[in-house]
């Protein structure tokens, strides 16, 4: 059975986010209080319905604890983002995922019950300045405060090469967990494979460790 996904807020985030479940064949409940807003949607998701995530009676109608993950997507209001969060969990949701807009709004949402916090504008502020400072470097995922994913266009001096030769894991203490070649993902890689133009290897490490080899293969 597939699962069930609810998202909460119809603002630019959370309908991008309710569209990207959807597109992918998943069940999208779409959940605002602004009537214009649900209006926007309702041809993209399964169901829609106009409701105040802050009324608890409300949320319970709706059978929310049947689902297997809930997204908080509420904008500006910190207030309501928190109240909604305690409403969920104390309905009985499993998973509870909030956007939050400040490192402190994420702190209180861990401590009211909020399973996973996540930060759209800081993260994608992070994977543009690392677009801006490096430019081999196409995208950017935070693991951790410490660890990160990046993936890194190959430069000249790795084409030619395999994994064996370039001893990446040795050298700079990153594992190359992937490479892409096109639309193809070569998913844990062999020692024996070779680095050919234009592609793109998919590197976990320590941000510094990541920092130090971006500068080392950078051209």
């Amino acid at each position: 059975m597939k699962k069930q996904f609810a998202v909460i807020g119809m603002g630019r985030f959370g309908s991008s986010v309710a569209k990207t479940l959807s597109d992918l064949g998943f069940e999208v409940l779409a959940i605002d209080q602004d009537e214009e807003r649900t209006q926007d949607v309702v041809n993209i998701v399964t169901h829609v319905v106009q409701a105040d995530s802050t009324d608890e009676e409300a949320m319970r109608s709706l059978g929310l604890r049947n689902f297997d993950v809930v997204v908080v997507a509420i904008g500006q209001d910190i207030q309501s983002s928190i109240l909604t969060t305690i409403i969920l969990k104390e309905i009985g949701v499993s998973t509870v995922i909030v956007k939050a807009q400040t490192e402190l709004h994420g702190k209180v949402l861990r401590k009211v019950g909020a399973d996973k916090v996540i930060f759209p504008e800081r993260d994608m502020g992070q994977r543009v300045a690392h677009h801006l400072v490096s430019p081999n470097i196409l995208d950017y995922i935070e693991l951790s405060e410490d660890h990160s994913i990046v993936e890194i266009k190959a430069s000249r001096q790795m084409i030619g090469q395999n994994l064996r030769q370039l001893d990446i894991r040795a050298k700079h203490r990153c594992n190359v967990i992937g490479i892409k070649t096109g639309d193809k993902m070569n998913i844990a890689p062999h020692a024996e494979d070779t680095i050919k133009d234009n592609d793109v290897l998919v590197v976990v490490g320590r941000n510094k460790d990541l920092q130090n080899f971006e500068l080392y293969y950078s051209e």
